[in-house]
């Protein structure tokens, strides 16, 4: 097989709330990328906000071992911007195009390892529509026996999401951790038409790729970086922050709508695609790849996936691993509390913080039965008859520390020089510019 070109279709908060994984969210193209390609039933990000995330998935590993531990546009780094996938792909022979959002550097973008940079900019999907298709037609006429790796990172589904809907929000239901009512169902339909432009534009993507007759040897990667914004979601290591759509369509058997239930993780993406382009995987990527799966010679590729949070727009050091049966958080600090900058402004925060969400108890430790709790709503640490399990998966997730160099062992990260973050009380965006802080993303 040569060298696929691959796409990979980012966009902000989506979680797995779009049609394949079964939500009324109308995103029918999504759905047939994934009706002809592979679905990931159990994917997972490696943290639940936005520059680890990527980072993690980008250099395949923990955000910690590569340093982003925090939101690159609040002075948070790279230890080694060479680790990126962009510059594993354009060492290997690939052209390497960043068509839209990144937010895994601040700094300069080719940094990364892109060749080819559109003007950074925060722009909606349907503007990089256009922008990829003069790509991929420049592709064709100058460079056609050169791969290429095209990186579309789209704003949906980030807020503030579109406005304007009418009555149309009282047929919809919020999210599962949160509760119905007026409010949060006027919030949930206005997400819906965020995730609704977002699957439009990939849409109107897909079909240049098949005009451009470039399908057959292209692989799309199309995920997201964590969980929908809203409180007990973004930001937290239950299935709600962690829990991603992963579809991959393309060579090297990503075909035919197969359905995966394994247990996978973003940082898995890396070894991946550096298989399927005939690269040597690079020595710091710890994942594991996922064409094993696809080619039908494993059911699964991995007991347990971690994930972490250290900084977001405040600091909330947390851990957790998630294994087929069990989800186990340990949290850091006494604080027992929300960090409530850490909950991105909305109407259901606001809602929510009404009514007491500030007051409301934050465990150190949470052990969650994902069999008969899938919501991960009833906190199992201190039943005795799990404590051998509580044991064994609070063991296995500080061995992963210590293999990994995690920081948080050694006690309090400190904030990196340059870096800037939110008092962990202002309860919103308006409250903190008040107090002289910049704007939360």
């Amino acid at each position: 097989m040569s060298q696929p070109n691959i796409i990979y279709l980012h966009s902000h908060d989506t979680g797995r709330y779009v049609q394949p994984y079964g939500y009324a969210v109308s995103t029918p193209n999504i759905q047939n990328l994934a009706e002809e390609g592979m679905l990931f039933r159990r994917a997972f990000s490696a943290a639940p906000t936005c520059s680890p995330s990527r980072a993690a998935l980008l250099t395949g590993q923990s955000p910690h071992a590569s340093g982003l531990i925090g939101l690159a546009h609040r002075g948070f780094r790279l230890n080694d911007p060479s680790q990126h996938l962009a510059t594993v792909l354009r060492n290997g022979g690939y052209r390497t195009a960043l068509l839209g959002f990144q937010h895994v550097t601040s700094g300069n973008p080719s940094e990364l390892g892109y060749t080819d940079l559109m003007e950074p900019n925060e722009d909606g999907i349907a503007a990089l529509v256009p922008k990829v298709g003069r790509f991929l037609d420049n592709h064709l006429a100058n460079r056609p026996d050169e791969p290429f790796f095209h990186d579309v990172g789209a704003f949906e589904t980030h807020r503030d999401f579109p406005e304007g809907f009418g009555d149309a929000g009282q047929y919809v239901r919020p999210p599962a951790p949160i509760p119905d009512g007026q409010v949060t169902r006027h919030d949930m339909v206005r997400y819906i038409e965020s995730a609704r432009r977002l699957d439009d534009g990939y849409g109107r993507i897909l079909d240049l790729i098949d005009r451009t007759g470039l399908r057959d040897n292209t692989l799309v990667v199309c995920t997201t970086d964590h969980g929908v914004p809203f409180p007990s979601m973004k930001c937290t290591l239950t299935d709600h922050g962690i829990g991603v759509l992963l579809i991959v369509r393309g060579p090297g058997g990503f075909e035919g709508g197969k359905v995966i239930d394994a247990l996978v993780s973003q940082i898995d993406l890396m070894p991946t695609l550096s298989e399927l382009a005939g690269i040597v995987r690079p020595e710091w990527a710890t994942g594991t790849s996922l064409a094993p799966l696809a080619r039908g010679e494993v059911d699964a590729i991995h007991e347990e996936v971690f994930a972490e949070v250290t900084w977001h727009a405040a600091y909330e050091p947390q851990r957790s691993i998630r294994t087929d049966r069990y989800a186990y958080i340990r949290r850091w600090g006494d604080r027992g509390r929300p960090v409530l900058s850490n909950i991105d402004d909305s109407e259901t925060k606001t809602h929510l913080f009404d009514r007491g969400l500030a007051d409301r108890p934050v465990h150190s430790e949470q052990l969650y039965d994902v069999v008969f709790d899938p919501n991960q709503a009833h906190n199992l640490i201190a039943d005795p008859r799990l404590k051998g399990m509580r044991e064994h998966l609070a063991g296995r997730l500080r061995q992963w520390m210590e293999e990994t160099g995690d920081p948080l062992l050694a006690g309090e990260v400190s904030l990196p020089p340059g870096a800037s973050v939110n008092d962990p009380d202002a309860h919103s965006a308006r409250e903190h510019l008040r107090s002289g802080g910049d704007l939360p993303l």
